[in-house]
């Protein structure tokens, strides 16, 4: 039987654990607010950029060989999760070649003449940073391989058999392309990229680091037992860490001495709902529900999310995706399914696969 079919009781025994999943203090998007601050704490160059030793090493050499030969810098592209630091790499490549950076992304332009209006508009060694790259129309990528190898674009003049293309020529540029999702980009595209990096999450001691200097830039006094603990739930991305820390520092200024330790970052995130390990109130209700009411699993998407009081896409693309890098949660063909840590992580026991208390003892498993 498919789960994501049944129409139990489970809406009703769920009450609803969790409302609508918004203002997420561990989303790892980015709002206005975290925009303007993040202006402020980016660093300006390849040595001050924390973590992703082996990203840095290796732009490092292709930006120090574009320099010694006077040419611009290959096309790059960077992927990965959201709030690792893909626009701040891109800005550090501009600073480092010292060039000027064009930003903009990739549903921003829906047909090939809004490209070719920025493309024509470059000046030469310019940066062009593309955000969300793979969300392109089709017409402007198509546009864009002949730019990246030729730098040159064709611009259709009229309509029908009367159609022109006037060729234009366009000054050396790089691309900087950053994409949360990789493998939806064309294969002609990726190939044009000169060099490309697979961002990779943070481990805590890297994000120690980061908290630290954050912490110094905006004149929060902070130990190293706070920093490890604000490091430890951030869920190894930095830009989640910084908004941490601006919460946490909130509320040492409002029930403390304004300095921040564990204790104190430990009452902070408390308030805020943000547990030990990472998981807010979404993630936790996730897994509340499918270990109280389903007994662990397996349970069909959609029935967990009417459980939760979620739109399967809240659960799937929201809350799913760091269960399962934490080893919370399994995806199985059968459905949804808690691991032995999930039970540890909420103080729970495992019902008995045999007193006919979990959801798989219903039908003899």
């Amino acid at each position: 039987m498919n789960w994501d079919d049944t129409t139990d009781d489970a809406d009703g025994a769920a009450e609803r654990l969790v409302g609508p999943a918004t203002e997420r203090l561990v989303d790892s998007g980015a709002d206005g607010e975290d925009q303007a601050v993040e202006a402020a704490l980016r660093p300006k160059d390849l040595g001050e950029f924390i973590g992703q030793e082996k990203v840095r090493e290796q732009l490092d050499l292709v930006l120090r060989a574009a320099r010694a030969r006077g040419a611009t810098a290959d096309h790059v592209l960077l992927s990965g999760a959201p709030g690792l630091g893909k626009t701040t790499l891109s800005m550090i490549i501009a600073a480092e070649m010292g060039a000027p950076i064009r930003i903009t992304s990739g549903p921003a332009i829906q047909h090939a003449g809004d490209l070719a209006a920025i493309l024509s508009s470059l000046q030469e060694g310019e940066v062009l940073f593309l955000d969300e790259i793979h969300r392109m129309s089709r017409p402007a990528e198509e546009m864009l391989y002949m730019a990246m190898e030729d730098f040159r674009v064709d611009v259709i003049v009229g309509k029908g058999p009367g159609a022109t293309a006037i060729p234009l020529e366009l000054p050396p540029f790089t691309l900087v392309g950053a994409t949360t999702r990789a493998g939806l980009l064309p294969p002609p595209l990726r190939d044009r990229f000169g060099f490309t990096a697979h961002m990779e999450f943070y481990e805590p001691a890297e994000l120690e680091r980061v908290v630290h200097r954050s912490a110094q830039l905006l004149d929060v006094e902070i130990d190293p037992a706070g920093a490890a603990e604000i490091a430890g739930r951030s869920r190894g991305t930095p830009r989640i860490a910084n908004r941490l820390l601006r919460r946490v520092r909130d509320y040492a200024q409002v029930k403390a001495d304004g300095v921040i330790d564990r204790d104190i970052a430990g009452a902070a995130l408390a308030v805020y709902e943000v547990d030990g390990r990472g998981l807010d109130r979404l993630d936790r209700a996730v897994l509340e529900a499918l270990l109280k009411l389903f007994g662990g699993g397996p349970v069909g998407l959609s029935t967990l999310a009417v459980a939760v009081g979620e739109e399967r896409e809240t659960v799937e693309e929201v809350a799913e995706p760091f269960l399962v890098r934490e080893g919370l949660l399994a995806r199985t063909p059968r459905g949804r399914v808690a691991t032995p840590a999930a039970w540890a992580h909420l103080d729970l026991v495992p019902p008995s696969r045999t007193g006919g208390k979990g959801q798989q003892d219903l039908f003899g498993t």
